[in-house]
């Protein structure tokens, strides 16, 4: 396979997995705004693991509401950032931070009971492989390929050497 179609697939499957990702956070957010009796309580509770007494203190009457508007806040801004494929670095950055505070709230550590989760495969996770994938879209953004960055970008003139 050509060398340049290789590139080409990649940076558009890698674009796929972003909007993929992006809305995942994005229907997150939306669904915890729009519902009024959703709360971050319930998951903080059952925290387990060396984290716990952190994620309990989170849940004290004056600290909850900023917990919980902090949390949909942050998954709307990583969901606009990765779907409309602009500042994504930044998306994916505060992603890893949030996918990282949610694995660390519940670890999926095969001695410990899985509480208020969705699985656990013995120290991995789904909240761990969107963390990994969260990296890769970190690495490599793709915002100049498929998203609003495409739009904003600069033209440049084009050199001699990346014509060869």
């Amino acid at each position: 396979m050509d060398e340049t179609k290789r590139k080409w697939e990649l940076k558009h499957s890698i674009a796929l997995l972003r909007v993929a990702i992006g809305w995942h956070f994005l229907y997150e957010g939306i669904v915890k705004i729009y519902n009024p009796d959703w709360s971050s309580f319930g998951y903080l509770i059952t925290a387990q693991g060396p984290l716990k007494p952190l994620f309990w203190a989170l849940t004290d009457d004056a600290v909850i509401g900023w917990a919980d508007t902090l949390n949909w806040m942050a998954l709307m801004f990583v969901g606009v950032t990765l779907v409309l494929g602009f500042l994504e670095r930044w998306g994916a950055l505060v992603g890893m931070f949030l996918l990282a505070l949610y694995y660390m709230a519940h670890p999926a550590l095969p001695w410990l009971q899985q509480l208020n989760v969705e699985g656990s495969y013995w120290f991995v996770n789904k909240n761990l492989i969107e963390l990994i994938a969260c990296l890769v879209l970190y690495q490599f953004p793709t915002g100049q390929v498929f998203g609003l960055s495409y739009l904003f970008r600069k033209k440049h003139k084009i050199t001699k050497t990346e014509t060869l």
